[in-house]
């Protein structure tokens, strides 16, 4: 996997990886969703080379041993590196034990899935070639490193539905099911070396009673049966690397450097058990069934990192985003240079969650923020609360007022206006106003974090939704009778504080 140390980007291995991760500054995966995989396969080695994992340790006593980790300037002990490493199979295209594969496919599938199956981006099957010139008649090989991104990614983030067949005991089937982490936004605390990153994102200890059983997929005794029930969801390591729903099998290339085709198909037809990821921030709808009426943030293509600050930094009561992701609630008593320094990854990946549709995958990096977390200041946490909310609140009441507007200005007449359609899709109006609002709304927010922490919060947004409802009407006013009458409405709506209640005012009778 590439690396980056200063400005130098290299690749090194898993071995090489723990050996310098005190001196490596972060990695350099080209795709986020893959950086996401691969932490959480990370985070668990280093519970394991240090001991973080062992159940009955009291909360006090790992606190300690992850600050002393933390604190230390020279690395993990390098022999218990090697005797972690030594104890199981690392190799891609081992004959029997592939890391993080099924060997069993190639008896188990008919056809393997070709490589454009395995490469997300890539059309395959009768999918349309709209971004790469690869087709299933002429498939390009990947590259070892490459492939096994992919490989992550797909156990993490897998298509739902159609996938190549596979028969196991009785079973045959050609349906899967979605990645544990399909459609979401991750969370990820991020230090100044990959040791501090890792250590900081070290789930909160649990008193699982099954922890003592708790294995990887490459520590399995044996390799996964399709057909048994699923193992507990036991911490760390089958919570985070051991609830993929897909199997797969990588074919190398004659020398090893290329994989030229692999086998993709379902890894359990077992209902998935109930799990947290420590790296997810989930919410309550109160709207849907007791069953599915907890779940995570998904990713949004267009929406800024900035907008989950809230999710973050609040705790308790006060958030009310909802709970952050269960990876922070272990961060308030860091050395003050780690706190000082600690910056969050994000990584979304947009996507159907019941359907095969891959939108876009994107990361970002905020500033150092966890000095600002409710435990450290706060007055500047709830400030972010409130910019956060408010600005949420103006950014969707903007779409609505855009929209009405823009169906008052254009349409015909009341005696022969049709009915409006249930279900008809947005007006215009409404997605190019929030488009030109949350750009402004960004700036607006770190102004009013930095330069101006005591200026009212709501008319400054307000500003910047009256001035996206301007840009997107510019052209109308000179074009529509009702043109000015209807914005200026709009606008008055907008600029209106609903938190201010307003009475009538009656005429004053005097007694009789």
């Amino acid at each position: 996997m590439p690396v980056r140390t200063g400005k130098h980007i290299e690749p090194v291995g898993l071995r090489e990886l723990f050996g310098r991760a005190h001196q490596i500054h972060d990695l350099a995966l080209p795709l986020a969703p893959a950086i996401a995989g691969l932490q959480r396969i990370l985070v668990v080695i280093l519970a394991r080379l240090t001991g973080l994992d062992q159940p009955g340790t009291s909360v006090q006593e790992w606190n300690q041993r992850r600050t002393d980790l933390l604190n230390t300037r020279s690395g993990l002990d390098p022999a218990g590196i090697d005797a972690y490493f030594d104890q199981y199979t690392w190799d891609a295209f081992d004959v029997e034990r592939p890391w993080m594969q099924d060997a069993s496919l190639a008896d188990q599938c008919r056809t393997p899935s070709g490589i454009n199956a395995l490469i997300m981006g890539r059309p395959s099957g009768d999918s349309l070639c709209w971004f790469e010139p690869d087709t299933d008649t002429d498939p390009a090989p990947a590259p070892t490193d490459q492939a096994l991104w992919h490989l992550m990614i797909n156990h993490y983030y897998g298509n739902p539905g159609r996938l190549t067949p596979r028969t196991a005991g009785g079973t045959a089937s050609g349906q899967g099911s979605a990645g544990p982490l399909r459609g979401t936004l991750s969370f990820h605390p991020l230090g100044r070396t990959v040791l501090e990153t890792l250590a900081l994102g070290l789930p909160p200890l649990t008193d699982d009673e099954n922890t003592a059983v708790d294995a990887c997929p490459w520590e399995e005794a044996a390799p996964p049966d399709p057909l048994a029930p699923l193992p507990p969801v036991t911490w760390p390591g089958r919570l985070l690397t051991g609830r993929s729903r897909h199997a797969v099998l990588l074919v190398p290339g004659a020398d090893g450097t290329t994989v030229t085709d692999a086998y993709l198909t379902w890894a359990t037809q077992q209902p998935r058990l109930e799990a947290t990821d420590p790296y997810l921030a989930y919410r309550t709808d109160p709207k849907a069934p007791v069953e599915t009426r907890r779940v995570p943030r998904l990713a949004e293509t267009g929406r800024s990192v900035w907008r989950d600050l809230d999710a973050l930094l609040l705790a308790g009561e006060e958030n009310s985003a909802g709970p952050r992701p269960t990876a922070f609630t272990t961060l308030n008593d860091l050395p003050a240079g780690v706190r000082d320094a600690l910056r969050v990854r994000v990584i979304g990946f947009d996507q159907d969650v019941g359907m095969v549709k891959n939108r876009l995958w994107y990361s970002a990096l905020t500033p150092p923020i966890w000095n600002w977390a409710q435990e450290n200041d706060p007055d500047t946490a709830r400030r972010i609360r409130d910019c956060c909310t408010i600005a949420e609140q103006l950014g969707d009441l903007l779409g609505k007022v855009a929209g009405r507007a823009w169906k008052e200005i254009t349409s015909p007449p009341a005696a022969t206006a049709r009915p409006h359609k249930p279900g008809a899709k947005n007006p215009a109006w409404s997605a190019r106003a929030r488009a030109a609002y949350w750009p402004q709304a960004e700036a607006t927010f770190w102004r009013l974090i930095h330069d101006t922490p005591d200026a009212p919060v709501r008319p400054a947004f307000a500003a910047d939704a009256v001035r996206a409802l301007r840009t997107v009407s510019a052209a109308s006013l000179s074009q529509h009778a009702r043109a000015g009458e209807v914005l200026a409405a709009a606008i008055a709506t907008l600029l209106r504080d609903p938190t201010i209640t307003r009475t009538s005012r009656r005429p004053h009778k005097a007694p009789v």
